[in-house]
């Protein structure tokens, strides 16, 4: 039986791009390269745009695309990587999404919902490692992890001290909501909220999610603008890549954005990009129907930067460590570390089921000090969202590019934090030395020399200080 798809999601368009100029001409190559070439001035392409780069199969085009992402990535964000990780509050769910281990169906784990005193031991276990942000993830069941519940223990998060640590921003990955509900999680104080469609090719979607609230395309794809409509000022997205052709899923995934900014003036604040990955119970994940290559991943990578150069790019723990180090070459500008994707992982309930095999389970040190040893600054900013610049107001200063000027003095200031906190000597050597490369490269000076005084104040003891 065919499936109707009357969403904002055009599948025939999308299909239609992919098909178009497959083969690799002189014409196409000067195609691309006028392409290649719009994009340096980090304005965004379009879905027609995109689809050509996504058709690049050769090595040698391939490199100028991946020269021109990082280009591009450094004209916005610089050399800062923001580093964040996510908080398992629970596994217990009502889907049955085929290639996850939290599935309902899967009876060879055990449920668990943390208690808030569970979450604030989880909280500060975090906190010890050096996180400032994280990402609270629960099992999409509307009554067992509901507001109520999310709304205690946020409120426990942020009240939760641990020496010099806090949790200074808490964004927000759980089932979609209604209108009405997403006006109430916007009075928690959360900062991005973020759901993945997961796949946006609707035969595929409805394949892969047989029961469950999930089930229905709609009110999944369509969540985001009811999130905007609540008021909700930043919102991620994302598919799972290797459920369908991940060119279709990159287009699908760039199609959504645009949707969101014609209509509501706010793009995607983050796009993640989520490789299936092994989880126990859940066959299909372990022989995923549209795996890629690793080429093909860091292609996509590429092209959404070009694409939407203002979006912040999320790349997790599911990769290796080397494909990692790759991929924050080409666009990645958040990166999740020292991650645990089990309720109770970091301290309460380390045996746990995780919801999928990570690719990279360094320490969140480790992590910072190959950051920066490659020239990367580690940052553990959250000023954006305390000082109002979220939604439209952040949109205008990223696209413009001006968001750089906040940006890197305050990563500088946060990670001076890191290292006055948490970094062994070692690391404060090798942080230290970035701190004082990365100063000199402030071209206003009044902003270098108030970045100056604020990592001054750090090392005499002050926290929290930011522009």
């Amino acid at each position: 039986m065919d499936i109707i798809n009357k969403t904002f999601i055009d599948e025939d368009k999308i299909n239609g791009l992919i098909s178009k100029n497959l083969k690799s001409t002189t014409e196409s190559k000067e195609k691309i390269n006028e392409i290649l070439n719009k994009a340096l001035k980090a304005q965004g392409l379009t879905l027609e745009e995109s689809a050509v780069l996504l058709n690049i199969e050769d090595d040698e085009t391939l490199e100028k695309l991946f020269k021109t992402a990082k280009i591009v990535k450094e004209k916005i964000y610089g050399k800062r990587i923001v580093i964040f990780a996510p908080l398992y509050a629970s596994n217990v769910c009502t889907n049955n999404c085929v290639y996850c281990a939290f599935r309902m169906d899967n009876k060879n784990i055990k449920r668990t919902v943390l208690t808030p005193e569970e979450v604030v031991e989880e909280t500060k276990a975090l906190m010890r490692m050096g996180h400032k942000r994280i990402l609270l993830l629960t099992g999409e069941d509307y009554h067992a992890t509901g507001l109520d519940y999310l709304q205690e223990i946020m409120e426990r998060i942020y009240k939760a001290k641990e020496l010099n640590g806090e949790i200074r921003r808490i964004n927000v990955n759980i089932a979609p909501l209604s209108v009405e509900d997403f006006k109430r999680l916007n009075t928690f104080e959360i900062g991005t909220y973020s759901l993945f469609q997961e796949t946006y090719r609707k035969e595929t979607y409805v394949e892969m999610h047989p029961s469950g609230r999930k089930a229905n395309y709609e009110w999944r794809l369509e969540a985001m603008d009811r999130a905007l409509e609540a008021g909700l000022n930043d919102i991620g997205i994302g598919p799972l890549f290797g459920l369908t052709d991940y060119k279709f899923e990159t287009l699908a995934t760039l199609m959504h954005s645009e949707h969101l900014d014609k209509k509501f003036g706010v793009g995607p604040h983050t796009i993640s990009v989520p490789r299936i990955e092994p989880a126990e119970g859940a066959e299909l994940s372990k022989n995923p129907p549209a795996q890629m290559s690793d080429k093909e991943f860091k292609k996509l990578v590429s092209v959404i930067r070009l694409a939407v150069p203002y979006t912040g790019l999320i790349l997790s723990t599911r990769e290796t460590p080397q494909m990692r180090r790759e991929v924050i070459e080409l666009g990645v500008s958040q990166i999740s570390a020292a991650s645990q994707t089990n309720p109770g992982g970091y301290h309460v309930h380390k045996d746990a089921v995780s919801q999928f095999e990570a690719g990279d389970t360094r320490s969140l040190e480790e992590m910072v000090v190959e950051l920066c040893e490659h020239g990367f600054l580690p940052s553990f900013c959250t000023s954006c969202y305390r000082l109002g610049r979220v939604g439209k107001n952040f949109m205008e200063h990223a696209k413009t590019g001006h968001i750089h000027t906040f940006c890197q003095p305050n990563a500088l200031s946060t990670f001076k934090e890191y290292l006055e906190d948490y970094g062994s000597e070692k690391t404060k050597e090798i942080g230290n030395a970035l701190i004082k490369r990365q100063l000199e490269e402030i071209t206003d000076e009044k902003m270098k020399e108030l970045t100056k005084n604020n990592i001054q104040k750090i090392s005499e003891g002050k926290r929290d200080l930011y522009i």
